[in-house]
């Protein structure tokens, strides 16, 4: 027993050097993630040069069309609040927001368990995990520990709101088109601020889990989007995340696609 007791101790010891030095080799390897600063930096350089290489041999190239290159540090407070209920739905972490951001103990063991078992202990740390990783992804970062590290890294200073915002900026739906915003004016031909409840839950029909961008940008079978649009409000009534009142209105209305045929 004393033998099996000491090795077990030996391995303790050891992981508790080695884990360490092997986090510190790879945040040592990542781009600079210090501050908001650095994330906005590098996502601006990569998304304008994305949209500018689709502006670049159009006719019009003037105005509203250059200003859309720009990326502009993502707001929560711009975000349609209807959105938000959406996706953190859409997510599984209908209490995104009712629940304080983890830290402390339970985000280290989410690392190490990241990390070292590739599992995910529950609870809406796996959310803000997920979500810090989709943002470091998007930054150039591959890899699953590159990630892990990049996650907990980003997590130190963005807060819970500042993830949704992040994340809802920097969907890719094709070439040029970034963020929800270019997605609303792409589908429904107006700003994400002026869609409706209705709209905005078939615009989540493009964003994930589901990813029916395509089929919203043809409008192809209205019924099965009306179908699946009516489903994501029930749903979202159903988590008291809407009234049943707005969602029977928002129901009653007609596909949102149709009308930019």
């Amino acid at each position: 027993m004393k033998t099996v007791f000491w090795l077990f101790m030996f391995l303790v010891g050891l992981a508790g050097v080695v884990i360490p030095l092997t986090y510190l080799y790879t945040a040592s390897k990542l781009p600079r993630l210090e501050s908001e600063f650095d994330v906005e930096s590098q996502l601006r350089h990569r998304i304008e040069g994305d949209r500018m290489s689709v502006l670049v041999g159009r006719m019009d190239q003037g105005g509203k069309d250059r200003e859309r290159v720009t990326f502009s540090r993502p707001d929560f407070s711009r975000m349609p609040k209807d959105l938000v209920a959406l996706y953190i739905r859409q997510m599984d972490c209908p209490t995104y927001f009712q629940t304080p951001r983890e830290d402390g103990r339970a985000w280290a063991w989410r690392l190490f368990a990241g990390v070292t078992l590739g599992t995910s202990p529950p609870g809406d740390g796996a959310c803000e995990r997920w979500l810090a990783m989709r943002i470091a992804r998007e930054v150039g970062i591959e890899g699953t520990l590159p990630l892990s590290v990049a996650a907990h890294r980003l997590h130190a200073f963005f807060q819970k709101d500042q993830l949704i915002a992040y994340e809802l900026s920097i969907l890719r739906f094709e070439r040029g088109v970034i963020g929800v915003e270019d997605a609303a004016r792409k589908l429904f031909g107006r700003e994400l601020g002026e869609l409706q409840l209705s709209e905005l839950a078939e615009l989540q029909l493009a964003l994930p889990p589901y990813g029916y961008y395509q089929e919203l940008k043809g409008c192809k079978n209205s019924g099965l989007i009306r179908q699946n649009r009516d489903m994501l409000l029930q749903d979202l009534a159903g988590y008291s995340l809407v009234s049943e009142e707005r969602a029977r209105n928002a129901i009653a209305q007609p596909v949102g696609c149709l009308s930019v045929k």
